[in-house]
């Protein structure tokens, strides 16, 4: 075999254990990162609105430890491209209604992800669109950013919560091909 070949079946391999063999330890994994991510947007909005930090300064708390990452792009881009990926890597795993809520929340997440990449471009080349002082996304031209940033996560979070609830359901296990499903109660 090439050693292209031998590449290309491994890529396989990794992409039918994520979604059998691995897929509940993948979708733990992808939640626990999901949650610190949100933890960091509550703890932002907890600067803002209960300890009424300026909201220049309420930088949640990477962004006391690492200012950079938080007024820059980069750490918001790399999040919203894994969160996709994470997303798009995990879609084979679900079938029926489980499939239909996660491909919501995949979508959700490719529009929040095509929004980060025009802060990303805008930061990047010093240019910024809208006639807005800084670099903004299309729904921050109505939204607030940080408000804006809870509504996304939200919008992701539902339909991903709904549809690894119902992918564990008993009910359909019988099209599972992973351990996800949550035993038959005797």
């Amino acid at each position: 075999m090439t050693a292209i070949g031998l590449r290309a079946t491994q890529q396989v391999g990794l992409g039918k254990r994520l979604n059998t063999t691995w897929h509940e330890r993948a979708l733990w994994i992808y939640l626990t990162v999901v949650l610190l991510h949100w933890m960091e947007h509550i703890f932002q909005a907890f600067q803002i609105w209960v300890i009424e930090l300026p909201r220049p300064e309420a930088l949640g708390g990477i962004g006391y430890l690492f200012p950079v990452l938080v007024t820059s792009e980069y750490m918001h881009f790399g999040f919203a491209v894994a969160m996709f990926a994470g997303l798009v890597l995990l879609l084979p795993g679900f079938k029926g209604t489980a499939r239909t809520w996660w491909t919501v929340s995949l979508a959700i997440q490719g529009w929040h992800l095509l929004e980060h990449s025009l802060l990303q471009a805008q930061a990047a080349a010093g240019v910024t669109f809208f006639g807005a002082p800084i670099p903004t996304s299309i729904l921050q031209l109505w939204l607030p950013r940080p408000e804006l940033h809870l509504i996304y996560n939200a919008a992701v979070f539902i339909p991903m919560v709904v549809a690894m609830w119902l992918h564990t359901r008993p009910n359909q296990a019988g099209h599972l091909d992973c351990s996800c499903a949550s035993p038959s109660p005797r």
